[in-house]
Order: structure tokens, then sequence, then C-alpha cells
């Protein structure tokens, strides 16, 4: 230490941090060649022949801890001097008065400490290895648990954590108590446990996550298997759904976790994780709210729509209102779930609810062809004026109705087109599916026919689409003789069918008609153009 007494300021630190570092590095390197030494000697002993390989892994494993340990040692060198220059206090001045305050016999307690450090990690090393075995166990019997297959990608990741997490905790552990053992500054050592808490808080949630992944997947294979010998098919199908949406949840609500309590170590950040448990609670309300929501709409369905042997009327019925009623109440939930949300970050919802019903008065003050729409959507449901399923006609659209809302309705014409329209704007209204409709179909002979003759054909015609068309109600009615045509005598047929399929069954009876009359030789007249030359080629029609 004497040499450095001709070297002033910085530079003289420097050169003594340097040193240090050198004889940190120059101690290691004599323990690693001891090591080698002893390992040279103690394999040329007969009987531990059978041990060499095991032997060779053990100091393998020692030498890379005394790089591990000379690595860090330099590091809380350079840390320590560092922390030293930046507080502005002499290097020198420091290092040579901590060594004349080294008490006798110092070096030999230290190289007792270090032998402890290195018997405490042999230890860890071989508990580590047991743990790890014994953690292969258990996961090989938990995938042999009911014989199930689904889970075991969750239960092979949950305890490749769990492994991950026990053997680098263990790890931690031991760099802890080698700094403690070592005499390193407790600020370095209180930062070290620091750090193994925040490892701790993170890996743990994340193993949290993983295990409910693998009971979530463990619970699904088990309903999967076992479903029949229960009554719950309905509120499984149902419910699975949420699984999902389940997962999610709770991991957001594990990471919420991990990260608020990960605050609470770091102080300039602390005073954020009361926000923590206000999150987990929104988290849990929306979750709730989802699976309130799809328990309503099941029991909707099962009483709505809980018979088979129903007339078609009261599953058109059903199919109006169920979709209505699921909104209704969806949104009901929702506006409960939102109460409560408002309720856990601390807001009156009171004052909103009124400025609500203030704005809800003035927007229907100032909307009234939306309350009109919205009260003869109203009277159409409750006087089944149409249902989901009609064929209607309006004064500006006709076909089937596909939705009926509380403002307006669709209707797919034969064409594809879809009509949205307000429920305001339906004046006239035709329904062609209440109880039943007719097919009317007429058709022109010539008049030479034998009237009989058509008429028994059509009779016939009649009573095979009766027979081949399950739509038919009753047997086709041939009223007569409707009227004289220029060149075509027009009779009338009436057919009652099932309500909404009269054009499809007037399309079939025609084609029945024109091959029926085909073969009986009956005449359907057409139009004929005569053309007429004269001398001076004028045509004249």
């Amino acid at each position: 230490m004497n040499i450095l007494l001709n070297v002033e300021g910085y530079t003289q630190g420097i050169i003594l941090i340097i040193g240090e570092i050198i004889l940190a590095v120059l101690i290691f390197v004599l323990a690693g060649v001891i090591v080698r030494l002893l390992y040279g000697r103690l394999t040329s002993i007969s009987f531990l022949q059978k041990y060499l390989d095991r032997s060779e892994v053990i100091r393998k494993r020692i030498t890379w801890l005394l790089v591990i340990l000379c690595i860090l040692s330099c590091i809380a060198i350079l840390g320590y001097n560092g922390w030293l220059l930046y507080r502005r206090i002499d290097v020198y001045q420091h290092t040579v008065s901590m060594l004349d305050k080294i008490p006798p016999g110092f070096w030999q307690q230290l190289l007792l400490r270090v032998a402890k450090v290195i018997g405490f990690v042999i230890i860890a090393h071989y508990v580590i290895r047991t743990m790890l075995r014994l953690l292969m166990k258990l996961q090989e019997r938990s995938k042999a648990f009911e014989r199930l297959k689904s889970n075991d990608e969750s239960i092979e990741k949950f305890f490749s954590r769990l492994c991950r997490l026990t053997k680098y905790s263990l790890w931690l552990l031991v760099l802890l108590y080698a700094g403690h053992t070592l005499y390193l500054p407790p600020a370095i050592i209180g930062y070290l446990f620091i750090l193994f808490k925040i490892y701790l808080i993170i890996s743990i949630g994340m193993l949290i996550v993983e295990a409910a992944t693998a009971v979530v997947d463990s619970f699904e294979a088990l309903s999967r298997k076992y479903w029949y010998r229960e009554s719950y098919e309905d509120w499984y199908n149902r419910l699975s759904g949420l699984m999902p949406l389940f997962r999610r949840c709770l991991e957001y609500i594990i990471y919420v976790w991990a990260a608020s309590l990960v605050m609470l170590q770091l102080s300039f950040i602390s005073q954020f994780a009361s926000y923590g448990p206000a999150l987990v609670q929104i988290i849990g309300i929306f979750f709730i709210a989802r699976m309130v929501v799809e328990i309503v709409n099941l029991l909707v369905d099962k009483f709505m729509f809980k018979a088979d042997d129903i007339s078609e009327s009261q599953r058109q019925q059903s199919q109006t209102l169920i979709p209505i009623t699921k909104s209704i109440l969806q949104y009901g939930i929702y506006f409960i779930a939102f109460v409560f949300i408002l309720r856990v970050l601390n807001i009156n919802p009171l004052p909103l609810l009124a400025g609500a019903g203030i704005l809800g008065i003035v927007v229907g003050l100032g909307a009234q062809s939306l309350i009109n729409d919205i009260v003869a959507g109203f009277f159409i449901l409750f006087e089944s004026l149409f249902l989901v399923g009609d064929y209607i006609e309006t004064g500006t659209a006709r076909g089937i109705v596909e939705a009926i809302h509380i403002r307006t309705s669709r209707i797919r014409d034969p064409d594809g087109q879809l009509h949205i329209l307000r429920n305001g704007q339906i004046n006239a209204l035709t329904n062609y599916s209440k109880e039943y409709t007719f097919a009317v179909v007429e058709v022109g002979v010539a008049y030479d026919s034998d009237l009989d003759h058509v008429f028994h054909v059509l009779g016939e015609t009649g009573q095979q689409l009766k027979e081949n068309n399950t739509d038919v109600l009753d047997q086709m009615n041939v009223k007569g003789l409707k009227e004289f045509g220029e060149s075509e005598l027009l009779i009338r047929t009436v057919t009652k069918v099932r309500p909404g399929c009269h054009f499809q069954v007037a399309f079939e009876l025609r084609t029945m008609i024109k091959k029926a009359f085909d073969r009986e030789g009956i005449e359907i007249p057409f139009a004929r153009r005569v053309v007429i030359l004269k001398k001076d080629n004028e045509k004249e029609i």
C-alpha cells in the first residue's frame, strides 16, 4: 500500500481498485488450481474410480461456481468503490482505514466463511436436484389422473414453471446467504432481497396462471367425460363458451395482483398500488355480468321455448319475443354492472343517473320520430301484427320478416334484397301468413276447347299437387270461367296452402298444368302477328 503514497487524486483510487480486482481474480484462480489438484489426487485413489464421471461433473460445477463468484466479486468491488468515488470519499484512505480496523484472525474467518458458502452451494445443488426429481414424478402422476390427455400440455407447463421457480429461488437464497456471509454491504444485500421478493411475486403470479389453466383444462376434460351422467348438458354447452373469457379474466386479475405487490416493493411507485384492488373488482364485476347474461339467456330459452309440440304461430311468437327479451335483460344487467363499477371507483352514480334522466327527456322531446317508431314497435309485438318468418307486404316492401326490433323491422324480399323499415313507417300491411292463404293460378285455353275436359284435367292436376306437396292444405278448387279474352278463355283456380307458401305452390302448379295440357292436347293460346305485304312495300300490322 505504501507504493501508492507518491500518487495523488483519483489516479490513486483507480490504481487501488484495479489492484483489488486483480487480487480477487488471483484468489479465485488459486482456488481453481487447488480444486483441480485435489481432484487429480482423489481420482488417483482406486476405490474412487467408479465415481469418476460424477466427480468430473462436480468439479466442473465447482469451477463454474468459482467463475461466477469471481465475476460477482469484481462487480461488487467496482460498485462499492464507485459509490465511494461518487460520495467524494478517498478510496485509498478509506481502504487503509478499513484494513487497520480488521481484527486479528479476520482472514481465517473469511476463509471459513468461504468454505461455508461452498458447502452451502453443494448442499443446495443436491437439494434442488432432489426436488426437481420429486416434481417430475408428481407431474407424471398428475398426467395419469383419470387418464386425461387434453390437459397434458397445461400440466407440463405448470410443472416446468414450478421447477424453474424452485431452482432459481433456491439459488437466489444461496446468493443472499453468500452476500451476508462474505460481509457484503447492507445496502447491496437489501437491494438483492428486494430483487428476490420481486422475482418471487412475478414467478408465483405466473405459476398461479399456469395452475389455473391446468385446473380449467382438467375440469373441461372431466366435464366432457362425465357430462352424460348428469342432467346439465344445456348448462355445459352454454357456459363452456365462457371458459376462454374466464381464463383471460383470471390471468388479468393475477397480473394486476402481482403488479400491485411489485409496486409496494418499490417506494417511488408504491402510491399506484392502491389502484390494483379496484381494477381486480372491475374485472370480476365484468365477468360476473357476462356470466349472468349467459345464464339469463339460457333461462329465457328454456321457459319461452321449452316445448317441442307447440304450434307454428306460438313458435314464431317465441322467435320474435326471445331476442327482444334477451336484449332488454342484457342491457339491464350491464347497466347494473356499470353502477357497481362506479361504486368501486368511489363515484356516486345518483347524479349521473339524474343527469341521464334529464338528458333522456330532452332527447325524447326532440326525437318524435324515434318515439313513434318505438311505440309502433311495441304495438306490432303485443298485437302480433306480424312475426318473424311471416310473409308480408307493405307500401314499400314485400317479403319474409327476418327480425323485429323495437325501432325497426327487417324484410327480405324474393329477390334477396334486405329492406330495413322504421316501424313508424309501416302503415298499410298485408300479412300472408295468418292461418292460411290461397295460391291463385289463372290459365287461358282456346275457344274451341272442351271445357268439361279442361276442368277434369285441372282437377286431376290439383289432386296430384295435394298428394306431392305438404304445403297444400286442401285440393285445388276450379272456380270456373273468369272472362272471355280476345283469343282465350280465362279459367281461375284457387288452392288453399300454408301461410307464406302461395308463391312456391303457384310456381309448381303452373308447371304441372303446362305438362298436363301438353299431354292431353289442350291448347294454351298465345298472341299472333299477321304481316300483309303491299305493292308499295309498306307493312301493315
